[in-house]
């Protein structure tokens, strides 16, 4: 079975650039980064130094681990940008930069985050609706944070407006572990045949 499973060696991770005032998402924060080292995957993620993307990059850099950040220009001042790094990537602006973490990760999981944390989660799940990648999106539900947005997006389940087989394409689960082996056992849906990637 283990040859069906996704081989994840570079995950893309989305989170705030603020601490937060939980000291549970804040620890589980850097736990990621750890479990990713340990688990020899390479870390995508904005490449700031703050808050809980300061903390992933954190947990992975010191135990080991690669970290790529992608971050553009417009960011990358000494107060924001993490200078050390396996690899630092600038873009031009924040499209180019949402670009090249989807071009370098095979898989996503989304942290506690702001609005900056939705708008990378929602838009790489609608990428993935429309099929223009397989990879498992992974939401981690740290402390309840996410459980008022799963219930919304079952009421739109509910009212019609957002396909069941979709809403199953965010894998979710509240624990690091139980997350990594669902989007190791992620079974995509088929690539609609009008699709390709010049058309995001």
């Amino acid at each position: 079975m283990e040859n069906n499973k996704n081989q994840l060696k570079r995950i893309a991770v989305f989170c705030a650039s603020s601490e937060g005032n939980d000291e549970k998402i804040y620890t589980e924060s850097y736990r990621l980064g750890k479990v990713l080292a340990q688990k020899n995957i390479q870390l995508i993620f904005g490449g700031s130094k703050l808050g809980l993307m300061g903390q992933v990059a954190a947990g992975t850099l010191q135990n080991g681990g690669e970290v790529i950040g992608v971050i553009p220009d417009f960011l990358k001042t000494k107060e924001v940008v993490h200078t050390g790094l396996t690899e630092l990537i600038t873009t031009k602006d924040m499209h180019e930069r949402k670009l090249k973490m989807h071009e370098l990760s095979d898989g996503f999981i989304a942290l506690p985050g702001g609005f900056g944390t939705f708008e990378e989660l929602f838009e790489i799940v609608t990428w993935g609706q429309l099929g223009l990648h397989q990879n498992p999106i992974g939401l981690l539900n740290i402390n309840g944070f996410y459980d008022d947005l799963i219930a919304m997006l079952k009421t739109m389940v509910r009212k019609g407006l957002l396909r069941k087989e979709n809403f199953d394409l965010l894998l979710i689960a509240e624990n690091i572990e139980e997350l990594l082996e669902k989007m190791h056992n992620f079974k995509p849906m088929p690539v609609p045949k009008w699709m390709n990637k010049d058309q995001t």
